[in-house]
């Protein structure tokens, strides 16, 4: 079983730095879409479409074997998922509760999307990050790794729940496995999975467990590369196609592109 595997990882890694972020909420410059369309056209595709830039570094045919699938929203897609993510009268974003196990967690009936990863992977950056136009809704970001002990549970609008899982790796929760397997396993209305991978070091021995269970359990689910503005581009696109040859060799239910985040100004910029 996964669980049996991920158990003895638990507590070996340690975290490669400090997230980023205080108690304070942080706001980005580029926090509303509509700005980001105002940037001259190299730096909006620097900041939307990172991937689409670092290919260009990259010499066709110098690894037949290596290559990248870039994914390709148009700019009313994302402005529209943007709108999910904007609170309004009509459109509530709000902590939900918390739960230590699957049989506390709340039974609900919209679609849930999880987001995991290592201890100090930058999730809990980008969960606020998302929530960063719904500015009631309080995503506490701690410097110190292994900070998110239980499973939390966020309401976006009328379209689906948010969920945060605890980091794995370095301070996880002594229950860790037995709380996320099960969610992973029995959540019945658990749409997509978003597994966090620091692009810095690559695929972990720990991160391998993760998307072993999620295959185990056939769970449809994203790779995100969080990071990517802590490296040169030549190690970042070398870190990049390794994992971009693991999805296509190495998983089933994984989707093919890869989703790149940076940091910016305090905040994470999330782009396609």
């Amino acid at each position: 079983m996964a669980a049996h595997r991920l158990r003895p990882c638990v507590g070996r890694l340690f975290g490669m730095g400090p997230e980023l972020g205080s108690g304070r909420r942080a706001y980005s410059a580029f926090q509303a879409f509509t700005e980001v369309l105002r940037l001259p056209s190299k730096q909006l595709t620097k900041l939307v479409f990172p991937l689409q830039e670092l290919h260009g570094h990259f010499v066709p045919g110098s690894r037949p074997d290596l290559h990248l699938n870039i994914f390709h929203p148009s700019l009313e897609d994302i402005a529209r998922a943007e709108s999910f993510f904007t609170a309004s009268a009509r459109n509530r974003i709000e902590y939900l509760t918390s739960a230590v196990r699957l049989d506390h967690a709340p039974d609900l009936r919209r679609p849930e999307v999880c987001f995991i990863g290592r201890s100090n992977v930058g999730k809990s950056s980008l969960i606020k990050a998302l929530f960063s136009l719904a500015p009631e809704v309080e995503v506490r970001v701690s410097k110190k790794p292994g900070h998110t002990k239980k499973i939390n549970f966020y309401k976006v609008g009328k379209h689906f729940t948010l969920v945060d899982m605890p980091g794995y790796g370095y301070r996880a929760p002594e229950d860790f496995v037995d709380m996320v397997e099960t969610y992973l396993k029995e959540r019945k209305n658990l749409m997509r999975t978003f597994l966090l991978v620091d692009s810095v070091v690559g695929i972990q021995k720990a991160d391998s467990i993760a998307i072993e269970m999620c295959e185990e359990f056939a769970l449809p689910y994203v790779m995100v590369l969080t990071k990517i503005d802590k490296s040169s581009k030549g190690h970042l696109l070398k870190q990049v196609l390794q994992i971009q040859k693991f999805v296509d060799t190495k998983t089933q239910g994984c989707f093919p592109q890869l989703f790149p985040v940076r940091n910016i100004n305090s905040t994470i910029a999330y782009a396609p």
